[in-house]
């Protein structure tokens, strides 16, 4: 990792107190690394603070062994090094700690540092998890439902996925970014923002422009693309561009206004139950001052179900997310209304429809003890798992991504690694990506084979890409022996299932020339037309795949003639 090591020195000495009063060090730090001045001062910070706890964990401080020893594993303000993370967890393993438990049984899992044993990632991921550890848990949960390492047992995910609920304190709004999606698409806007970019439209925005700050607003409103969702700067920003007269932005401060009224009664005529998990704690920012007077003025608006129903519904008819999940709670709990399990499933299903965290929660509840619904497990399993991928850890995702941007592939790859272990079909996807691109950290007879488990892992939740790659790789012979009969079988399910155009132009090859099925010109046609049709982007390869069956046939049928004029 020399190359990695020799940038983490640099980018340590651009950190250095007094870097300020050298401009060219500044500017060549900024121009090679892509940080912006207050993201230079941060670093500085995190690194000097990493020198401390280093310090500290040399002395045998479990919580800051723990931290060091991650930074180890994953490259964080520290040169990447495996083995020496590795004597550090079994140290603190051997005290008890679950964090060293989970991460032993992920070194295990990935065989790193370590000759691979799924046998003792179990155990080590039993412990963790025995000792509240949630990650451990999260994998666990997938390992159950998927099947990897232990008997399939969808009540076995349900039970350790029940129990990462901790996971609604949610975090920044986490952009799941696919590698190869963003190579074949260099221009699609999957990515997150640079920060020189953010602080760019800040700066237009202070000087007035109307639509950098109508921009900022959207972008504070929803979160995403590495910004985290903060109503409160939404708001400031929208009443910005509001009195400089621009419509948009005020149709934006009605909208972010009528939230703040729906958190309002969600705050004050909301009762506590067992199902009504609103996190009051992330509520961000001060009611609007009309608001506060009007509750003031009629203090005898509290515990008024019957008005809170009314504002309730009047929201969730428009459309308003908050307002259809505390509607669904309330008729959960016959509060203000007569109990009605069914009403309640049907605006916690609209609520889900809009991506609402606490909505995917209530209904994997409902589905998990049959509440108004029949009890299905696989569904319940299948929201919990939702749930739990938008815990904290998530994160875990845009700094892997950082990594990769960065050129730290070893690092990002074990971001990414321990991601799929969690169950992220994301990161399962970009494991296997970075392993086909140019990951130095397995010898290359491994790098194919788990390239291709983590395709399959991710195929098996649905990525169709992963499908048609488990496909090629048992076609070309990646990893695993040529086979074309199960290569056919892979091009199958990604057209059958998911009506890819690739597939079908591969099955459509395989039928032309005998390969794994069948040779039949007819049925080559077939499914170069379909691939046609289901995609625009094919009509090119396959009028160039048509004119060369067509020569084909041609030359078959003449050659059959002449086999009858001999005869």
């Amino acid at each position: 990792h020399q190359e990695g090591s020799e940038k983490r020195v640099s980018l340590f000495l651009c950190c250095q107190p007094g870097f300020h009063l050298q401009s060219r060090r500044k500017s060549d730090c900024k121009k090679y690394f892509g940080y912006s001045d207050v993201s230079l001062a941060a670093l500085r910070i995190s690194l000097e603070l990493y020198e401390k706890l280093l310090k500290v964990a040399v002395k045998g401080h479990q919580k800051a062994m723990e931290k060091v020893a991650y930074a180890m594993l994953f490259g964080d303000y520290m040169n990447q090094n495996i083995t020496k993370a590795k004597e550090m967890f079994e140290k603190l393993a051997i005290e008890g700690s679950p964090k060293a438990q989970m991460a032993l049984g992920f070194l295990y899992a990935a065989g790193l540092g370590v000759n691979s044993s799924q046998a003792k990632a179990l155990v080590y991921y039993t412990f963790s998890a025995l000792g509240g550890n949630l990650v451990a848990h999260m994998i666990l949960g997938y390992r159950y439902w998927g099947g990897v390492g232990v008997p399939q047992s969808c009540e076995s995910a349900l039970t350790h996925y029940r129990l990462v609920d901790v996971s609604l304190t949610g975090g920044s709004a986490v952009q799941r970014i696919r590698l190869l999606d963003e190579v074949e698409n260099p221009g699609s806007a999957s990515g997150m923002l640079e920060e020189d970019l953010i602080q760019y439209y800040q700066f237009l925005a202070e000087k007035g422009d109307v639509q950098a700050q109508v921009g900022l607003g959207q972008l504070h409103l929803h979160g995403g693309r590495g910004v985290e969702q903060n109503h409160q700067r939404a708001y400031d920003y929208f009443t910005q561009a509001a009195n400089a007269g621009n419509t948009n932005a005020m149709a934006f401060l009605g909208k972010v206004s009528e939230m703040w009224l729906i958190y309002f009664f969600s705050v004050f005529f909301s009762p506590s139950s067992s199902l009504n998990v609103f996190p009051y704690k992330r509520i961000r920012f001060s009611l609007c001052s009309h608001y506060d007077y009007v509750f003031r003025r009629h203090s005898g608006l509290v515990g008024n179900y019957e008005l809170a129903l009314k504002y309730f519904q009047k929201a969730a008819e428009q459309g308003w997310v908050d307002g259809q999940l505390q509607l669904g709670t309330m008729y959960y709990n016959g509060i203000g209304v007569k109990r009605d399990y069914k009403q309640a499933l049907k605006f916690f299903n609209l609520a889900s429809q809009s991506g609402h965290i606490l909505a995917f929660y209530n209904l994997a509840q409902m589905h998990a003890t049959g509440t108004g619904v029949m009890r299905s497990c696989h569904t319940a399993v299948e929201l919990f798992k939702n749930v739990c991928e938008r815990g904290r850890w998530s994160e875990r995702l845009m700094t892997a991504y950082s990594s990769f941007k960065e050129g730290e592939m070893d690092a990002a790859l074990i971001q990414y690694l321990l991601l799929a272990e969690q169950g992220y079909e994301v990161a399962q996807s970009n494991v296997a990506f970075v392993l086909d691109q140019s990951a130095k950290i397995f010898s290359e007879n491994e790098t194919y084979p788990r390239a291709l488990l983590h395709w399959t892992r991710a195929a098996a939740q649905g990525y169709t890409v992963a499908r048609i790659k488990l496909g090629d790789y048992h076609f070309y012979g990646y990893g695993t022996d040529v086979d074309y009969e199960t290569a056919v079988i892979h091009y199958r399910l990604a057209s059958e299932q998911q009506h890819s155009a690739q597939a079908m132009f591969n099955l459509g090859y395989m039928h032309e020339k005998g390969l794994g099925i069948k040779q039949d010109i007819h049925l080559a046609k077939r499914f170069y037309d379909m691939a046609a049709e289901a995609s625009p982007d094919a009509q090119v390869p396959v009028f160039l795949a048509l004119c060369k069956l067509g020569l084909i046939y041609t030359l078959q049928y003449l050659q059959d003639l002449n086999v009858s004029a001999s005869c």
